[in-house]
């Protein structure tokens, strides 16, 4: 039987060689501190979720062009957008892979690395475009709590506890409600649809925070008057007074509702992102950042491409980067890159009370 004698320079050679392979199986996070990332809303933060819905409308859905020119390949993904959105750029910021959608996953062990669960059209309240899209109601009380069921029987109810406090929570929704009341006969008062929102918001979140959450990053609502739909609905073209308005009001009622819930529960920690104020000031100096058209979309149908959404019959911008809206009410790829930037990186009064940096590694 023959031996193989191991002098001390040959085991640090197997140490460093057994340490490479570590680090190439393990890659570590450059940016932040969250081990995933989790999101829920509508249409902004929607990479697919709908195109699994098959009674689901085609104006709920972006699984076809022009949605996806700009993105690797040709590809509509179901992004609403000309290429990627805010949570692709966010993923990319912390460092982590964009998660998935909820409905793509077969297998569960993806759950461990993130998972997008919004849906395009869904709002705060459950009777915003019913029957069309995953309410956010379903998105926590089904299919958050579903993989949240999962990793605690995977990991073990501790390990479990400390993957969700330690990822990163991201959410956007409230403006199909707002879009809904501005378009439908609304039957309430201003003050009883701002606090119905702000009751049911409460009610959502504390939810997300039974099932783990503890690192919140929350998108608040857009100046929706100001996008190419709503512009149409103004006799001026202008931006439609009431959207910004209870857009403004949705806002307020968020960060008040984020600030109660961070007093009373002092392990959870947020950041509000004021995309009102940062959009409004791209409207209004464009050229400082880079923009010749912020009112009209860049496809669509109609005056301003803002009658119909972008479909395969609709014309489009050739240079998307010069437009601040990519249809009748998202953002094209470039405006969703520099605002995720800002929230990331930005400071008070647009992103509060901390940014996403500074949140995920706190």
């Amino acid at each position: 039987m023959g031996f193989c004698w191991c002098t001390p320079s040959s085991v640090c050679g197997v140490c460093v060689a057994l340490l490479l392979v570590v680090l190439a199986c393990c890659p570590t996070r450059s940016r932040g501190a969250a081990p995933a990332l989790y999101v829920l809303g509508d249409s902004q933060a929607d990479v697919g979720n709908n195109n699994y819905l098959p009674a689901t409308l085609p104006i709920y859905k972006a699984n076809f062009p022009h949605n996806g020119v700009d993105y690797p390949g040709g590809k509509a993904t179901g992004r609403f957008s000309n290429g990627y959105n805010f949570v692709d750029f966010l993923a990319d910021s912390l460092g982590v892979a964009s998660p998935p959608p909820y409905l793509s996953i077969y297998n569960t062990s993806v759950y461990l690395r993130g998972v997008n669960f919004a849906s395009g059209g869904s709002g705060v309240s459950h009777l915003t475009n019913m029957g069309q899209c995953i309410s956010f109601d379903e998105q926590i009380n089904q299919h958050y709590s579903t993989v949240h069921a999962t990793l605690v029987q995977q990991l073990g109810p501790r390990q479990a506890s400390t993957h969700f406090a330690e990822s990163l929570f991201g959410v956007a929704i409230g403006g199909n409600d707002i879009i809904n009341r501005v378009l439908l006969s609304p039957i309430s008062s201003q003050d009883q649809f701002i606090s119905s929102l702000a009751n049911s918001l409460k009610r959502q979140l504390q939810r997300m925070y039974d099932l783990g959450t503890r690192r919140l990053f929350f998108v608040g609502a857009a100046p929706l008057g100001c996008c190419p739909m709503l512009r149409e609905q103004s006799l001026t073209k202008e931006c439609h007074a009431e959207a910004n308005y209870l857009s403004a009001r949705y806002n307020d009622a968020v960060t008040a509702l984020l600030r109660d819930m961070s007093a009373m529960h002092p392990d959870m920690s947020y950041a509000f992102f004021d995309t009102y104020t940062a959009l409004l000031q791209y409207i209004r100096e464009p050229e400082a950042y880079g923009y010749t058209e912020v009112k009209a979309a860049c496809c669509g149908l109609g005056d301003n491409n803002a009658m119909f959404q972008c479909t395969p019959a609709s014309s489009y911008c050739a240079n998307r980067t010069s437009h601040m809206f990519w249809d009748i009410v998202h953002p094209t790829e470039i405006t969703a890159k520099r605002l995720t930037r800002v929230a990331f990186d930005g400071s008070p009064p647009l992103v509060y009370p901390t940014n996403i940096s500074q949140l995920t590694a706190s």
